[in-house]
């Protein structure tokens, strides 16, 4: 089964994949729908059902924790990726490029 959203993190600043970094995928209402942690790749392949329905979702990223597992002081303590399901039967991907001050995201494929 493929997840509807999957994610992707790049630790930018040490050019490598953000690897063991949580994140929680809610809905609206805050609810919790899924949660995983980034593999040795940066990536979560398995987050949530193979199908959502339409409407506001968000993902939360620990960085604090990521980058407190590494001795790094971090500005963002954790960052909140709100999107848009439009299209059940579209595949959502987002990759999030990750550095102890700053912090870049967009739709992936």
């Amino acid at each position: 089964m493929t997840s509807h959203v999957t994610a992707h993190v790049l630790d930018a600043a040490r050019g490598i994949p953000a690897q063991g970094l949580s994140i929680e995928l809610a809905d609206a209402d805050g609810s919790s729908v899924a949660r995983a942690v980034t593999d040795e790749q940066g990536r979560v392949s398995s987050l949530g059902p193979s199908e959502l329905m339409p409407g506001t979702y968000r993902l939360t990223f620990a960085t604090g924790a990521y980058f407190a597992a590494q001795n790094t002081e971090c500005f963002h303590p954790e960052v909140v990726v709100t999107f848009e399901i439009t299209a059940p039967d579209q595949h959502y991907h987002i990759p999030l490029l990750l550095s102890p001050f700053a912090f870049t995201t967009y739709r992936g494929s």
